[in-house]
């Protein structure tokens, strides 16, 4: 069906519970909790999503776009305020602005922003578990932040990706990657020092950022040195992807620049 009215809408949900964006058989993802959601929302079924883009499981949003396609106008306060009723707690509207149908929210130009947030050392309590992943031993911080800007610029990045298909683009420029101690995302039960690996670029590839992180979590653990890294950037590597992937828990799409 065609539509002739489109709706860009602004999220934010926390992943733990869900088998990523993609809807599956037999799963609880994002978009069908959406979708869902919407069906409280409208009187009828005329109307469609479009997600920017999959997340892993578990993964979560600060900010996270879909696009939605009607054939009516929508009243756009009693739609948030609606949406939001509707939602589930771990969803939030947050804006919604209305498009020309001619834009596409997965061909639109964008900049991504992801945040891992970790600790290491003692381990946490239970409660930190859907936001903050531990490592039970002292890691090398400020050789992981040396190591962190490595990832920085143009790379072949064959090593960090899986399952890739035959028109997989693996020549990448990530913007900036970086290590910080971590003063966004706080509470109570959190240890008393936390940590984020900062990276924002134009696209990733499938697990790109995690399996970087689990190699800058072997780094600080003193298993690899900065030589690896360099290596595996290379085009002439041996082009198999690592194999330690970190736990998705600690993986949040925080930001992103859309190009509307």
């Amino acid at each position: 069906m065609k539509y002739s009215i489109s709706y860009v809408v602004c999220l934010e949900f926390l992943g733990f519970r869900f088998s990523g964006w993609q809807k599956q058989t037999n799963a609880k993802t994002l978009h069908d909790m959406v979708d869902k959601s919407l069906s409280f929302v409208f009187e009828d079924t005329d109307y469609k999503t479009l997600g920017i883009g999959r997340t892993d499981a578990k993964v979560s949003a600060n900010s996270y776009y879909l696009q939605l396609f009607r054939n009516s106008e929508i009243d756009e306060v009693f739609f948030m305020k609606s949406l939001n009723s509707n939602f589930s707690p771990d969803f939030r509207a947050v804006s919604i602005q209305r498009v020309d149908t001619g834009f596409n929210i997965i061909k639109a130009s964008k900049i991504k922003e992801y945040h891992y947030y970790f600790s290491f050392g003692a381990k946490n309590h239970p409660f930190a578990a859907p936001f903050l992943v531990n490592i039970d031993q002292d890691l090398d911080i400020e050789m992981m932040k040396t190591a962190a800007k490595l990832f920085e610029g143009e790379h072949f990045f064959h090593k960090y990706c899986t399952k890739p298909s035959e028109h997989t683009v693996f020549k990448r420029v990530i913007d900036t990657c970086e290590i910080v101690e971590n003063t966004i995302l706080t509470a109570s039960f959190f240890p008393e020092k936390s940590y984020i690996l900062k990276v924002k670029g134009k696209g990733f590839l499938r697990y790109q950022i995690r399996l970087m992180m689990a190699t800058l979590f072997e780094v600080g653990k003193g298993n690899l040195d900065l030589n690896f890294i360099r290596i595996s950037l290379q085009e002439d590597n041996d082009q198999k992807f690592l194999r330690n992937i970190a736990p998705a828990s600690g993986l949040q799409l925080y930001a992103i620049e859309l190009n509307i």
